[in-house]
């Protein structure tokens, strides 16, 4: 018995490893980047010289990305530092929240450029009387931006939506000695240690 569950925590932990694009990994650091970069050239080309007030579609946008933006930034500083001390981040916990948060954030994401792209088709349909050619071409480069935006941001979310499963296998296969100290994974993380390192028993 012991056997089969080494063999399954084995797998599981496999598993983990190979998901590229995932949350600590390089692929997934290079994720968030694109993600902040396109989310805030969306955002500037949306807010700067143009009245994007006058419609709530682009205001949504504006809002949209300005929670696109400080959450892809911190992930990005997540992913860089994790792949730095070579740990990457697999405690179910912390995959499920950002699975979940880059589930929200990419379905609003679409939200926002698709009602973008479409108010900005309606004012080219009244032959420019709503907005200049300028304030449309701006108009729709922030729509394709949020768009590109909205494809990284889905990748994030599918590829540690996969890999929640195996952690979560992994982690649940493993306890804690109870005759050590409760170990404080927050500290083993920060200080650099994978939580591997930490002293497990198995069951």
């Amino acid at each position: 018995m012991r056997a089969v569950q080494s063999a399954e925590n084995f797998q599981n932990k496999m598993a983990m490893e190979g998901v590229p694009g995932s949350l600590g990994t390089s692929v997934g650091f290079s994720l968030r980047i694109g993600q902040t970069l396109f989310s805030s050239a969306s955002l500037l080309f949306m807010s700067l010289g143009v009245e994007f007030y006058s419609y709530s579609a682009f205001c949504y946008l504006v809002t949209t990305m300005g929670l696109v933006i400080p959450w892809s930034c911190t992930l990005a500083v997540l992913d860089g530092y994790s792949v730095v001390v070579k740990c990457p981040v697999h405690q179910p916990g912390i995959l499920f929240i950002i699975a979940a948060g880059d589930w929200v954030l990419s379905v609003l994401t679409l939200a926002a450029a698709c009602s973008t792209a479409s108010v900005v088709d309606l004012l080219f349909q009244t032959s420019g009387s709503f907005c200049t050619p300028k304030c449309c071409g701006r108009y729709q480069l922030s729509a394709a931006m949020a768009f590109l935006t909205w494809f990284l941001s889905l990748a994030s979310a599918l590829l540690n939506l996969w890999l929640l499963p195996s952690s979560i296998g992994y982690f649940s296969s493993l306890h804690f000695d109870t005759s050590a100290t409760w170990p404080n994974f927050s500290s083993f993380y920060f200080s650099g240690a994978c939580p591997e390192t930490i002293d497990f028993a198995a069951r």
